[in-house]
């Protein structure tokens, strides 16, 4: 399950909304929201999420955290590493070939530690 999917079915739930419902609001399958919910399938085209946020009249801030949990959750991601340096190809292959066995609290170790260190890296600090 990505970001957003997990999003969108927390928001179905709390709402009950069956998702075969919302897929025919949304002029979808039932088949591709529930693959898109599952990880199955990509980040939903920029028109797609304005209609979600729409469907679920939210406005701001949550459809803002909807834009931003679309833009984190492509479930096929390639990460390109040429021209950096190879500690960088290392850590990406590592990381693909060994994320399957990584806890939710490892997951999320390395999520902060990550965003932690880039945005220390932005800010000018080592």
């Amino acid at each position: 399950m990505t970001p957003l999917g997990q999003k969108l079915r927390q928001m179905r739930a709390e709402r009950g909304i069956r998702l075969k419902d919302m897929a025919e609001a949304l002029d979808v399958s039932s088949a591709y929201l529930s693959a898109l919910e599952h990880g199955h399938r990509g980040k939903p085209t920029w028109f797609l999420l304005q209609r979600i946020i729409a469907y679920f009249n939210v406005i701001w801030d949550e459809a803002e955290e909807l834009q931003r949990l679309a833009d984190i959750s492509d479930p096929k991601v390639t990460v390109p590493t040429a021209g950096l340096p190879p500690k960088a190809t290392e850590l990406a292959n590592r990381l693909a070939a060994n994320i399957d066995s990584l806890s939710e609290e490892d997951l999320a170790y390395l999520t902060e530690e990550v965003v932690h260190r880039a945005a220390r890296r932005r800010a000018g600090r080592s």
